[in-house]
């Protein structure tokens, strides 16, 4: 464990409040609890504790003149009427270079049975992103290990895409991937609303020794609040600010999006505002752009965020709110099918409905070439693909659907999950796939 320095010690210190800001419960409601007396100059988003049971605490979701509404994070059966109720000092995140490597909860307490070293500097869970007009342009290309990411759907530094996909395509398969073989400094994985069995899961069998040891893993299981499944995000991206501001290339995987904006209309429908859009608050919108917008370039100076948002699409619907939102605000989006993974084929990209507007800046004139042309093979073989397998399409017919078929299944196996290799043997061997087409 590294050593506490002087400046960490005294960050610990000043978690420690000198002061008790107590008030007293007036009304109790389902999940909620309205505190009266004494609760003059609490805030909104405002932690708070209830003295008779210290373990489930909540946050400030409302204000009223008649006092201020708090949202538990456990069930405040029990609680009576007067029951007073303390409001916590520590609302922000700590983190420090020693939690590489480590599993934490969105309140920066350890979920790995060891000490955690506080920081010296605390930062709000909730922050603004940088001003538009300091920040840098898009970086040069990551490596992925990846053959389709280093190709058709390069990742840049500081680019922002979207990870649509239903559940049990190889979603998780393919971030644990990414946050193993893509270059950067260290990864920031938050887990929001995952099974509890797959936490461990995903630590040792996706991401492995290998991906953990460079990694800061946020976790929040589908069992707790709504309010600490939303802090999920908010955590792991000051996490990510902290350490891009300190000149490191940080990558941010956030899994999933759904959750977070589910978690936050729980919250908003508790706090009194009304269902809008399918079912999602007016806020939600708000809400996700603003998560979005603190990844990316860094100023002049400091480091990037180069983030990965995964979306929950049933039925591939990229229309349903949380995915259109998104999709809207980022530099692309890659889209997984079920169908793909139902044939074998990982990572279940659909190529033709994936895109990343860092091309065509992020590759050459041939490459572009390369991409445009490998593009067209695949879109003419999936005009064509129920009369191919069906026998009705007659060879001859058309020179782009005959080259399609003739190069097909190494084309299709050039995008499944292949050995890490660099961006330059990728585009190797994608030109010599596209030589044999003819065209």
């Amino acid at each position: 464990m590294a050593a506490l320095d002087l400046e960490t010690l005294r960050s610990q210190m000043d978690g420690c409040g000198a002061v008790r800001h107590i008030g007293r419960i007036g009304a109790i409601g389902h999940g909620t609890v309205e505190i009266g007396g004494g609760a003059e100059g609490w805030k909104l988003g405002d932690r708070i504790r209830l003295a008779h049971a210290p373990a489930i605490t909540g946050e400030i979701i409302a204000l009223q003149p008649s006092g201020a509404i708090a949202l538990m994070d456990g069930s405040p059966d029990g609680s009576a009427l007067g029951d007073t109720v303390e409001r916590l000092e520590v609302t922000g995140i700590a983190p420090h270079e020693s939690w590489i490597g480590r599993i934490v909860d969105p309140m920066g307490q350890p979920l790995d049975g060891r000490p955690l070293i506080r920081g010296a500097v605390e930062r709000p869970v909730l922050a603004g992103p940088p001003p538009a007009i300091r920040r840098k342009r898009l970086g040069g290309r990551l490596e992925t290990g990846t053959a389709i990411f280093n190709t058709f759907l390069p990742i840049v530094r500081g680019q922002r895409i979207g990870l649509f996909a239903g559940s049990g395509v190889g979603k998780s398969t393919l971030l644990g991937q990414l946050a193993r073989g893509m270059s950067a400094d260290l990864c920031v994985i938050a887990l929001i609303g995952e099974r509890g069995r797959e936490v461990r899961e995903f630590v040792e069998s996706v991401l492995g020794p290998e991906g953990l040891a460079r990694s800061i893993i946020v976790s929040a299981t589908a069992d707790r609040s709504a309010l600490v499944r939303r802090r999920c995000a908010w955590t792991a991206m000051a996490i990510a600010e902290h350490f891009r501001d300190q000149g490191a290339q940080v990558l941010l995987f956030a899994d999933s999006v759904t959750r977070f904006a589910e978690a936050h209309r729980d919250i908003a429908f508790a706090a009194g505002e009304p269902a809008s859009v399918r079912g999602h608050p007016a806020s939600a919108a708000q809400l996700i752009m603003s998560l979005a917008e603190r990844a990316g370039p860094g100023e002049e100076g400091v480091g990037d965020i180069t983030a990965i948002f995964s979306v929950l699409v049933a039925a591939s619907d990229m229309d349903e709110p949380v995915a259109d939102i998104l999709r809207g605000v980022l530099d692309g989006h890659v889209v997984m099918e079920r169908e793909i993974a139902e044939r074998g084929r990982f990572p279940a990209i659909n190529l033709l409905r994936s895109v990343s507007r860092s091309l065509p800046g992020a590759a050459t004139e041939d490459e572009n070439t390369l991409i445009a042309k490998g593009r067209r093979i695949l879109s003419a073989y999936d005009s064509s693909a129920l009369m191919i397998r069906s026998g009705l399409y007659v060879a001859g017919s058309d020179p782009l659907v005959d080259a399609a078929i003739r190069v097909w299944p190494e084309l299709d196996g050039f995008l499944a999950e292949p050995e890490p290799e660099d961006t330059a043997e990728s585009y190797r061997r994608l030109e010599a796939i596209l030589a044999r087409a003819g065209v």
